[in-house]
């Protein structure tokens, strides 16, 4: 455990960045699977407009840093390449 009075305080704010960027991956982790169950339903004008939030919602989290980029590259990647795949089986 830390013993000066700074190290105290940095390990308090590392405690309270470590909850805040695990609510928001939980909550990107949810966008996902709305996005993907919105997809899979077969709504195309409502499945762009979720992925769309979505993808805004991953490129936000990548630019704080509680993603990588690579990572956040991925999901958008296969976001919509799912939408794609989706799209030419509806028609």
């Amino acid at each position: 455990m830390a013993n000066h009075k700074a190290a105290i305080k940095t390990h308090a704010q590392s405690l309270r960045r470590r909850e805040h960027n695990r609510q928001l991956k939980s909550r990107m982790r949810h966008a996902l699977t709305t996005a993907r169950n919105v997809i899979d339903a077969g709504d195309t004008t409502k499945a762009r407009e979720v992925v769309r939030t979505t993808v805004s919602l991953i490129d936000n989290l990548a630019g704080k840093g509680v993603i990588h980029q690579n990572a956040a590259s991925r999901h958008k990647s296969r976001l919509s390449k799912r939408l794609t795949n989706a799209n030419v089986s509806a028609a």
